[in-house]
């Protein structure tokens, strides 16, 4: 048997990727020794989901970010430059990666270094440590797709790629390596050589640039509880029911929230809002409730797997792990993307006709009711979801991911 490492940001949506933590469950169930490798904040709901945990000071990814400057001061290409900065720098921060890779290597001399590291697709000390380890490294979440031409990238996006490419210069020759991990060209980000595993299938990325040989999709199943529903969701009564969430990071748009309910409520449905663990004011809590409908069940959290067999759509922000669910789930989808990779989520949905893709601007000039009733009540939309979800799940889901990080040892 192997010894796997799984290594994410401390962040619970980084476990996801649309099948991550189950792909290394199903790794345990076979017997191989899986440690999950993140800072000590998600360590003991690993420990509940039946995985080993290992803790480290320092992964390498920014969270939370610094906060943003006043961009009404800037020039409008100013700001857009500000924007992309930030975000390289949850993922290749100077100071924070190269104490990500010294906190996992110290872990490796510690218990010794695994057979083969998986990783989160945005840690950049995951890339530096494989090679340094002389180890196979697998990225979970993200297929490997061709280079980009730098001829058709904007100013921003050149002068960023740029800024990647001498910090990863400077990664690699601080720890002595080539940075085989990272991709070659003009769009710097963490690749491996020899897997990448995506919990979608090729059709939901239609139009996208061609995958790399490494590339497995392997869809999704969708897991069966192991424990009672709640009681709030059985006590529900026999009405249409829609979920409206922003997951667990993006999770201060309140007008989002009362927006969505209400639409939802005029339409007929139970709105059930999910806020996320983030704290939020009482003043602002209070506010929330007040606006919305009295038929709202306003949570901070739903176990997925009890909650969307209930659902008729849902309405949220475009993050993976909640896309990927309901796709599961054959759930027709409103999404409002926020930062992020939600944008790619969000025009997914709509290539793939199992919902819609709605702006901020849309939102604010009242297209979520119009936008819930077409997608709730549209047969062809469920029909669409219902493929698809098929789709996904004959492909394999996790147990097909784990057979695919065995064939690494």
């Amino acid at each position: 048997m192997a010894k796997f490492w799984f290594v994410s940001a401390p962040l619970f949506g980084h476990l996801d990727w649309g099948g991550y933590l189950k792909t290394a469950q199903a790794l345990s169930k076979q017997g191989h020794e899986v440690i999950w490798v993140s800072q000590p904040k998600i360590g003991g709901y690993l420990l509940q989901q039946g995985i080993t945990f290992a803790p480290i000071e320092e992964t390498g990814w920014l969270w939370p970010p610094p906060p943003p400057p006043d961009l009404t001061t800037i020039s409008p290409q100013e700001a857009i430059f500000v924007r992309y900065r930030r975000a390289l720098d949850t993922w290749l921060d100077e100071h924070l990666v190269p104490m990500g890779v010294e906190s996992l290597l110290a872990l490796a001399d510690q218990t010794g270094p695994p057979d083969v590291l998986v990783t989160d697709p945005f840690l950049s000390a995951s890339a530096v440590v494989a090679e340094k380890l002389g180890i196979k490294m697998a990225v979970c979440g993200w297929p490997a797709t061709a280079e980009l031409d730098e001829s058709k990238l904007f100013a921003v996006q050149r002068e960023l790629a740029r800024i990647s490419r001498d910090r990863i210069g400077h990664f690699c020759q601080r720890f002595g390596v080539k940075g085989i991990n990272f991709t070659q060209g003009p769009t710097p980000a963490v690749q491996s050589p020899h897997l990448h595993l995506s919990y979608f299938n090729e059709y939901w990325h239609q139009g996208e640039p061609d995958f790399l040989p490494q590339t497995h999709f392997v869809g999704g199943s969708i897991s069966t509880p192991h424990t009672a529903p709640p009681q709030w969701l059985t006590a529900l009564p026999d009405q249409p029911v829609i979920l409206i969430t922003l997951g667990s990071v993006f999770t201060g748009d309140l007008g989002f929230f009362a927006w969505s309910a209400q639409a939802a409520h005029r339409l007929g449905f139970i709105p059930i809002v999910v806020i996320g663990n983030n704290p939020i004011s009482p003043e602002d809590k209070v506010q929330l409730k007040h606006a919305l409908p009295p038929t709202t069940r306003l949570l901070n959290w739903v176990d997925f797997d009890h909650v969307m067999p209930r659902l008729t759509s849902i309405v949220h922000h475009g993050g993976m792990g909640t896309t990927h669910a309901a796709l599961l789930h054959g759930l027709p989808q409103v999404v409002v993307p926020h930062a992020a990779d939600q944008r790619g989520q969000a025009k997914r949905v709509s290539n793939a006709k199992v919902g819609l893709n709605l702006s901020a601007h849309d939102v604010k000039n009242g297209q979520l009711l119009p936008a819930i009733k077409a997608v709730s009540t549209e047969a062809k939309v469920k029909q669409q979801a219902v493929w698809l979800a098929d789709e996904l799940e004959k492909l394999g889901g996790p147990q097909r991911a784990a057979e695919h990080l065995i064939t690494l040892i």
